[in-house]
């Protein structure tokens, strides 16, 4: 196939649209970002990285805080409008009728109706250019009880959770395969006695 070639670019897709809560109960606010993802796993870290013009930004810098909610399709348009108005200007708790949930770990709280939110403390702020990368432990994982089985196991394929590709949402699709199949022994195919004693 031939290739169209452009200049270096954000072409990478898809990414999460997290909606960042930050600030503490009494002035809390959200921040949808795309520009997140997983840098570490002992310790688990995250990170997210915002232009330092965002209302956001100096809660995050100045509280060392912060919680990653991941956004299910239910929630693509408040998604959308918390990363499209400031803070500054609208309360977007009010506004997208989400609720606000205090958590032990950090001051800011968790959005009850996401499925699925990272409780993060600052460790390092990276200047980038465009966007400083608040770098980022990830101290607890808060999920719904509905995403668990019997046997504790957690499904992400329930939380209905959606992705961000050039400029548009999406949702994810069906499961194509788990970690590692590839590499999985095949089971060979089973022998009934019948067709061993035929064989001999």
């Amino acid at each position: 196939m031939k290739k169209v070639k452009f200049r270096g670019g954000t072409l990478l897709a898809p990414v999460p649209p997290v909606m960042v809560s930050c600030g503490n109960m009494e002035h809390a606010n959200i921040l949808t970002v795309a520009w997140s993802g997983i840098t570490n796993t002992i310790p688990p870290k995250t990170y997210i990285s915002v232009r330092p013009k965002r209302h956001s930004y100096n809660i995050i810098k100045e509280s060392g805080e912060f919680v990653l909610n991941l956004t299910p399709t239910s929630l693509v348009r408040a998604a959308d409008y918390c990363g499209m108005y400031t803070g500054a200007k609208v309360d977007k708790f009010e506004k997208c009728k989400l609720t606000p949930v205090p958590v032990e770990e950090v001051a800011a709280p968790l959005i009850e109706e996401c499925p699925v939110s990272l409780c993060c403390r600052v460790s390092d702020v990276v200047p980038l250019g465009s966007h400083d990368m608040f770098l980022a432990d990830i101290l607890a994982v808060y999920v719904n009880e509905d995403l668990m089985d019997e046997n504790g196991k957690l499904h992400l394929d329930r939380a209905d959770l959606c992705a961000y590709a050039h400029g548009d949402y999406y949702a994810l699709g069906k499961i194509l395969g788990h970690f590692g199949f590839s590499a999985a022994k095949r089971k060979k195919p089973h022998t009934s006695p019948k067709k061993q004693n035929k064989k001999k």
